[in-house]
């Protein structure tokens, strides 16, 4: 069940170009320490990074129930999810907002951790380091 979790992650990072709007993927392919960031539908930009968000974090929690069993585990990272994109998404927009070619890596990073599974990479170890120390 984990390996068909995490092809569904894999899947979704491959459609990405088809399935949300995000004009910061040719952004960044491209030379943009040095650049104005495209133009932009901000609000299709937020309901983009959201569904894409929610996607990952939706089977993010599959795969760590189907690891974990313990459904206060997955509240409990729900609620981390939820509080993490609260903070990046009002990031990402403030940096957007204020944007000059100085603060492109700020921007990169914090894009990258609401479009893509990293929590998932935090929270397995996290989790099973507390799990095992709960079984001692």
């Amino acid at each position: 069940m984990v390996i068909l979790l995490v092809l569904l992650l894999a899947l979704i990072r491959s459609f990405e170009d088809s399935l949300f709007y995000d004009p910061f993927l040719h952004f960044f392919k491209g030379e943009f320490l040095h650049s104005e960031i495209p133009t932009l539908d901000h609000f299709k930009l937020f309901v983009g990074l959201s569904l894409r968000y929610l996607l990952n974090t939706s089977i993010s929690l599959g795969i760590l129930y189907v690891i974990f069993k313990q459904m206060d585990l997955i509240k409990f990272a729900g609620f981390l999810y939820a509080l993490f994109f609260i903070l990046l998404i009002v990031s990402f927009f403030t940096i957007v907002y204020f944007y000059s070619p100085d603060k492109s890596m700020m921007l990169f990073y914090v894009r990258r951790f609401i479009i893509q599974p990293i929590f998932l990479l935090l929270f397995l170890p996290g989790f099973y380091y507390q799990h095992q120390f709960l079984k001692k």
